[in-house]
Formats: structure tokens, sequence, C-alpha cells
């Protein structure tokens, strides 16, 4: 049973992120963690882009 307000991680390939989601995990603090992989953190700032090394999901930053 998962909470409502969560997301599930790895349920989508790319997400788009903002300034106030950094520094940037992946998971992030808003998807479930019992069924997923160790939290990473990603560095995005520089280039605007992060890919996960554990699930393949890409991230952009929207500026």
């Amino acid at each position: 049973m998962s909470a409502p307000n969560l997301l599930q991680p790895n349920a989508q390939n790319q997400y788009e992120v903002s300034v106030e989601d950094l520094p940037l995990s992946c998971p992030m603090p808003q998807m479930s963690l019992w069924n997923s992989h160790p939290k990473v953190y990603l560095s995005i700032e520089q280039t605007g882009e992060a890919k996960c090394p554990y699930c393949g999901a890409e991230y952009t930053l929207r500026r």
C-alpha cells in the first residue's frame, strides 16, 4: 500500500525538474522509496541534464 501523495519511482523515463528540486536525487523525495534503488544525488546544475546510473531516468532542469 503506497501513500496517495507519493509518485511511483521509475514510472517514467524522463522528468522535468526545477531549481526548487535541487539538490537533485533519484528517487526524488516525493517518490516512494520502498520499491526503488538506493538514493543517488545527480549533478544537473551545469549542463541542465542528468541521467540516473541505476534506473536510467533522465532529468531536465527547467530554468
